[in-house]
């Protein structure tokens, strides 16, 4: 029988420990856990479109999210399209585009990453000009930033938080440029 280092007994016991999915985002060695825009990307799309009333007259929804990460200024980035219907405009809908950044939360009861404190840092509407305009972007602004507060980015199952019969929690959260890396301790 070949000799085997307890190096590679750790390895071959962590990946029989962890799905192989799991075991690819995470780090054992420097106990992070990395998920990559396109695993991010995913998940979000699954959870559009989402709509909200404002004041019983304005329907603000949201479509077709676009997830952005700045690693300089630490937070995620959602650009999505943006459409409000209300019968008191003229044409009875506008659409256009709204970007918001957003902090990021570990909610641990739900094992999950959430957005947290999202802001409307530019919304850009068709077919609308001046006061109108001004009202519609204030109004898609705020019911945008309420649909994505506590919005989940990536939910861990039990299984990715634990080894052996070691279960970590989720520590710091760092976005990177292609994924946000989470600190497990």
């Amino acid at each position: 029988m070949p000799h085997c280092s307890r190096r590679h007994l750790c390895l071959a016991a962590l990946g029989a420990a962890l799905p192989w999915r799991a075991w690819a985002a995470f780090n054992f060695w420097t106990s992070e856990y990395t998920a990559t825009r396109s695993e991010l990307q995913a998940m979000i799309a699954k959870q559009f479109p989402i709509s909200q009333r404002y004041a019983e007259i304005v329907l603000v929804a949201l479509s077709d999210p676009q997830l952005g990460l700045n690693a300089a200024a630490n937070r995620a980035a959602i650009t999505a399209r943006v459409s409000i219907t209300s019968p008191l405009l003229r044409a009875g809908r506008v659409d256009g585009t709204i970007a918001l950044s957003s902090a990021l939360r570990y909610d641990a009861v739900a094992r999950a990453l959430r957005l947290e404190q999202p802001k409307a840092d530019r919304l850009e509407l068709q077919g609308v000009s001046g006061n109108d305009a001004e009202r519609l972007q204030q109004i898609g602004g705020l019911v945008a930033q309420e649909l994505l507060q506590g919005q989940v980015l990536r939910t861990f199952t039990a299984e990715e938080l634990s080894f052996g019969s070691k279960t970590y929690e989720i520590g710091d959260i760092t976005v990177l440029a292609d994924g946000i890396k989470v600190e497990l301790k």
